[in-house]
């Protein structure tokens, strides 16, 4: 049986002319202890999908069965129950409340469950071992690393000992190196028999996944099965074929355009060296002026 299942879910908002379809019928099985990546062009669709499977929000038609389970007609404190219990959540933004230690930080989502102050905290203790960080558990969120900001934002999932864990671009704040150690985390993580859902712009991370599902506009067009260490055909058709333009990108483009056509004075009459030479000699003579003043 799927521990997740998607049945022609979609996902609308807005009203009338303004409605904008996030999610269009999508149909989505996933087996217990599966790694999936999910791609897509920004827009496409991965958030929303990740929202409603990580009950963070509810489709507007279809069904959702987590655990074989109907999970869209649950009331708010069995859908936060469930969320708790049963998912971690990894955000590219790591999301460590800077006043607390990383050790407090990895055993807050205990409080919730009414777990004590002291197992709580030999809990959290043991999460960060596992994950490599123990020597760290007294600093504070600004004392570490980027990579290590993230380590301990996967320790703070993993505490609840979910079943599935769902990361939304865990590596898009990081450098090379610390994204090789947090996807290092993740794979040991999906070793343990974790289903892990990761969201990534990034085509080299899918040789950590045994699936890679793509995305575009609202609706699954592939997914594929892949080898662990492979890149998917999908993701490396992406790679070397799409090019990857941001509105940033428009912007420095218009920029370059309008510097590029001639002004009307231009067109009347280009500046000649002498009349260059000239105004170089204008303006040292007026920067000489001032000094003197």
């Amino acid at each position: 049986m799927p521990i997740i299942e998607l049945r022609d879910v979609s996902k609308l908002y807005g009203f009338g002319d303004a409605t904008t379809v996030a999610l269009d019928e999508v149909n989505l099985s996933i087996e217990e202890g599966e790694f999936i990546a999910v791609m897509g062009p920004s827009g496409s669709g991965k958030s929303t999908l990740m929202n409603i499977i990580g009950l963070l929000d509810r489709p507007t038609h279809g069904n959702y069965l987590l655990n074989g389970r109907s999970v869209d007609r649950l009331r708010p404190r069995r859908r936060a129950k469930a969320r708790r219990d049963t998912i971690g959540f990894v955000f590219q933004s790591f999301n460590l409340l800077p006043r607390l230690t990383v050790l407090e930080n990895v055993a807050l989502p205990l409080a919730y469950k009414g777990v004590s102050l002291n197992k709580r905290l030999k809990m959290a203790e043991r999460i960060l071992e596992r994950v490599g960080m123990q020597e760290r558990e007294y600093y504070y969120p600004k004392q570490l690393s980027s990579g290590q900001t993230q380590s301990a934002a996967i320790a703070r999932a993993l505490v609840n000992n979910p079943k599935i864990i769902i990361a939304d671009e865990p590596t898009g704040n990081l450098d090379s190196a610390a994204s090789r150690l947090v996807m290092e985390l993740f794979a040991e993580i999906h070793r343990t028999g974790t289903t892990v859902l990761l969201v990534t712009h990034n085509p080299e991370l899918t040789r950590y996944a045994t699936r890679v599902v793509y995305m575009h506009d609202g609706d699954i067009i592939s997914d594929e099965h892949t080898d662990l260490g492979e890149v998917a055909k999908t993701a490396r058709k992406v790679m070397y074929t799409i090019p990857t333009t941001s509105e940033e990108d428009d912007l420095a483009g218009v920029s370059a355009l309008m510097h590029a056509v001639p002004g009307p004075r231009e067109h009347a009459r280009p500046k000649t060296k002498k009349h260059k030479k000239s105004s170089r000699k204008n303006s040292h003579a007026r920067a000489k002026k001032r000094v003197k003043v």
